[in-house]
């Protein structure tokens, strides 16, 4: 029977590494240490394997990466640092018995092998979320085994089922193994982010790390999904992972550190185990995922409301739904363009629109563009009859266009913008997280178009009434 010795939440900047920060790393000194005191740790503890949790290697929308080449190798060139390289085996006994524990609980699960690797032109290389932490380990420990893998974008519930997979896997080995969750903080902590502010960063890191030390697993799976999209993070998934490796056990946590000079957290985070006592929390994360989800249809009013039965009828019967009666006056008298925006798991599923109304109604306008929103957005898969008790739903009522002269007229949080130039435009729709200044609204809606900043365009403002 296999062991599963401990876990850890491991920073990944490449700027840490010496040979890549070329000084600049004494700014972190205090996740330097952490890591090394990590690291001792794992040396301490001798494990055959290391499990890796990345957020950038293989990530896909629909399923989880596992590796599984003979052999893991990568470097740092991309950072400047050729020579910081690695090579390890992969733990393919381990790797078999994990992708089997997933396949019993349906996660989906890809295998990246060289035929995928062809198909979706990726690199063979390991990332620097593998990487980094292994880098600092290694400096200590370097007898054991690897297994890479990189999470999708699944629940968070699913995440976690993934992670006991994990555990299931290990326990049914002959293998001593601990797992690194690879994944940094908030990309927004400070004002001199290169990727922005936002003081919900600090927010972000503080509950996590909180909630983390006192393994307050129902809460941290229960993060509102908009406070975590705002922080711009790129570790919670990984962290969702490692939980479900740790279901079952007694375990210790405890925060070595948390900084952020760079406008990153970087927050490390022991997990010592103990006994394995069996007991799962895993039914109760859907259930409670299921009385969130109960709550939000108890609370739409008619127009998110109209739109969910519209994809739900479509879905189940292949044809529109008639417009019912009851509905609000001003949606079987009013004329606007709308768009239906589709959210699954925290994560966009659909989003389709019309600027200017091309229905008699409201209403018939809601019906329309709920099922272009799950059927026709070029981005996303047609929505499956599995996925509706999953979906949320938010609509945007469309105030007609007006020309912008200057761009001290647009707000972000207030006005959408459409961006035109020729036969090409791009729209997007106010107040959305991330987008916090005009410069950024613009850009977006250029890139969607695909118009350069360098020509000619003119830009178009309105307003939305938004329900969700």
């Amino acid at each position: 029977m296999g062991t599963l010795l401990s876990c850890y939440l491991m920073p990944h900047p490449p700027i840490i590494v010496p040979e890549v920060g070329r000084g600049e790393e004494k700014k972190i000194q205090k996740t330097i240490d952490s890591l090394n005191t990590v690291s001792i740790n794992i040396k301490e503890k001798k494990p055959d394997t290391i499990v890796v949790v990345t957020p950038h290697g293989y990530v896909f929308r629909d399923a989880v990466a596992v590796t599984v080449f003979p052999s893991l190798e990568g470097d740092l060139g991309q950072f400047g640092a050729r020579d910081v390289r690695f090579n390890f085996e992969n733990d393919l006994e381990l790797v078999e018995k994990i992708v089997e524990e997933s396949r019993k609980k349906d996660i989906p699960i890809a295998e990246v092998n060289d035929e995928l690797t062809k198909k979706y032109v990726l690199s063979k290389k390991l990332d620097h979320g593998t990487i980094v932490p292994l880098y600092f380990v290694t400096k200590h420990y370097s007898n054991f085994k690897l297994v890479h893998i990189s999470y999708g974008f699944l629940s968070f519930e699913q995440l976690y089922e993934f992670g006991i997979a994990i555990g299931d896997a290990i326990r049914n080995s002959n293998k001593k193994a601990v797992l690194i969750a690879s994944g940094d903080l908030s990309h927004k902590l400070t004002p001199n982010s290169p990727n922005g502010y936002t003081p919900k960063g600090e927010v972000f890191d503080r509950k996590l790390l909180d909630l983390l030390s006192e393994m307050k697993v129902e809460e941290i799976i229960g993060m509102d999904k908009g406070l975590i999209e705002e922080a711009a993070e790129c570790g919670f998934r990984s962290v969702c992972v490692m939980l479900g490796v740790l279901d079952g056990y007694e375990v210790k946590a405890e925060v070595l550190s948390h900084e952020g000079p760079f406008g990153v957290g970087y927050g490390v985070v022991q997990f010592d185990v103990g006994e394995y006592k069996g007991t799962s929390l895993i039914e109760k994360l859907y259930r409670l995922k299921r009385q969130r989800i109960e709550e939000i249809r108890q609370k739409e009013d008619p127009y998110v409301k109209l739109a969910r039965e519209s994809l739900e009828y479509y879905v189940k019967n292949r044809k529109p739904m008639l417009v019912p009666q009851g509905l609000p006056e001003e949606m079987y008298s009013r004329r606007a363009g709308v768009f239906v925006s589709l959210h699954k798991d925290g994560e966009l599923r659909g989003c389709i629109g019309t600027v200017f109304p091309q229905q008699k109604n409201i209403a018939e306008e809601i019906i329309r563009n709920a099922i272009s929103a799950g059927f026709e957005d070029p981005r996303f898969e047609p929505v499956e009859e599995h996925e509706l008790k999953d979906i949320e739903y938010s609509v945007d009522v469309l105030t007609p266009p007006q020309p912008v002269k200057s761009k001290e007229e647009l707000d972000p949080k207030k006005y959408g913008v459409i961006v035109r130039s020729g036969y090409r435009s791009g729209l997007l729709l106010p107040d959305l997280e991330g987008v916090d200044t005009v410069e950024e609204q613009i850009s977006i809606a250029l890139r969607k178009a695909g118009i350069s900043p360098d020509e000619d365009y003119t830009i178009e403002k309105f307003e939305v009434e938004r329900h969700k």
